[in-house]
């Protein structure tokens, strides 16, 4: 079948290969900034298509690094293409491609983490929160060392419907490490079950598309990377404010081996910790010896409720932290200040790798 005259003048003229373009411009791998150049454009074209059609449609990329998913973005006929590249070594090689795609390509050097996406759009592709999403896409082959930041802070947007989700459910195609793109679509007492299962799966709908191997990328990386897909849902499965949520959710699965009512107890203060924490079990209903990882979504709904009526019942406990009071109870001892005296503070548990950074 011809290809339409229309979508023919979206395709890119000739250009040098992305590893001619590495060459050109002197272009390495940074190891401290996590950087994994793709460099295979069938592997990029078939990132792209896990977006859906972009014919016509608005797209910001996260870090493009070179520009090869940029490439495909552009030839699957996006009209409008925001790049968000924080290193400056990129900038070059990005304009290369803006000036093959003439007033369909925009570059701004920044930090996606700080980037203020909801000026980077018009609001006139903005469509109602209940409706069907926008044509804009986010997507981005993603530095590890950012990957876990930045889906967690995009998920606490579609919360409050800001950043990239002032405009609708503004759908995302991302990567991640395999074993990270596995924690996010894990299902209820799987063992990959986890803080970001919870939390993704609570405001989206979440696909795990496909597994690149680490050979495809240079430098080669230690793991092999996964493609997943979001749409954020209509309604949230909890709803309650993101930071109670994630709250709740993280302490649970810092004591994954435990019992869950292990976890559960860390969110009170100590010298009420049994009391609440047996109230919040009788007020949500739920079984204090279920496993972190047993633990379903109508669970974790039924436990932020119960919390979030405690935390309206109690000044200051949602933002009770018991590390701090360990902390504080350390400091006493050191300085042979009087304090409660009450049992030393129990050791923190091995933490789940994903709040560690990649």
């Amino acid at each position: 079948m011809a290809v339409s005259g229309k979508l023919a003048t979206l395709r890119l003229p000739p250009l040098p290969t992305i590893g001619e373009i590495i060459k050109l411009f002197n272009l390495r791998a940074e190891k401290q900034l996590s950087q994994n150049f793709l460099l295979d454009m069938r592997l990029t074209d078939k990132i792209v298509r896990q977006a859906g059609s972009l014919r016509n449609a608005y797209v910001c990329e996260v870090g493009p690094g070179p520009g090869g998913l940029t490439r495909s973005i552009l030839n699957a006929g996006a009209a409008d293409l925001l790049v968000v590249e924080k290193d400056n070594r990129f900038i070059p090689s990005l304009k290369l491609l803006a000036e093959a795609a003439p007033g369909r390509v925009r570059i701004v050097q920044g930090d996606i983490l700080t980037y203020r996406m909801d000026r980077g759009f018009k609001h006139d592709i903005a469509k109602k929160w209940e409706d069907e999403p926008p044509e804009l896409h986010v997507i981005g082959n993603l530095p590890f060392s950012v990957s876990t930041p930045l889906i967690i802070k995009w998920l606490d947007c579609i919360s409050t419907r800001s950043g990239p989700f002032a405009f609708g459910r503004t759908r995302l195609t991302l990567t991640f490490q395999k074993e990270v793109a596995e924690r996010l679509t894990a299902s209820t007492g799987s063992r990959q079950r986890s803080r970001l299962s919870v939390m993704a799966q609570t405001y989206c709908t979440v696909k795990n598309c496909f597994t690149i191997p680490g050979k495809a990328f240079v430098p080669k990386p230690e793991v092999d990377v996964g493609v997943v897909h979001f749409t954020p849902l209509a309604q949230p499965q909890i709803q309650q404010p993101f930071n109670l949520v994630e709250k709740l959710v993280k302490n649970v699965f810092q004591f994954r081996r435990k019992h869950c009512f292990r976890g559960l107890a860390m969110l009170f203060p100590e010298a009420h910790r049994t009391e609440l924490t047996h109230e919040l079990l009788r007020l949500s209903c739920v079984e204090p010896t279920l496993r972190p990882t047993e633990l379903t979504i109508p669970h974790f709904r039924a436990l932020s409720d119960a919390y979030g009526q405690l935390c309206s019942q109690s000044q200051g406990l949602i933002s009770y932290e018991f590390r701090e009071e360990q902390r504080l109870k350390r400091l006493h001892r050191k300085q042979g200040t009087p304090h409660h005296t009450e049992a030393p503070p129990a050791p923190v548990e091995e933490e789940e790798e994903e709040n560690k950074e990649h």
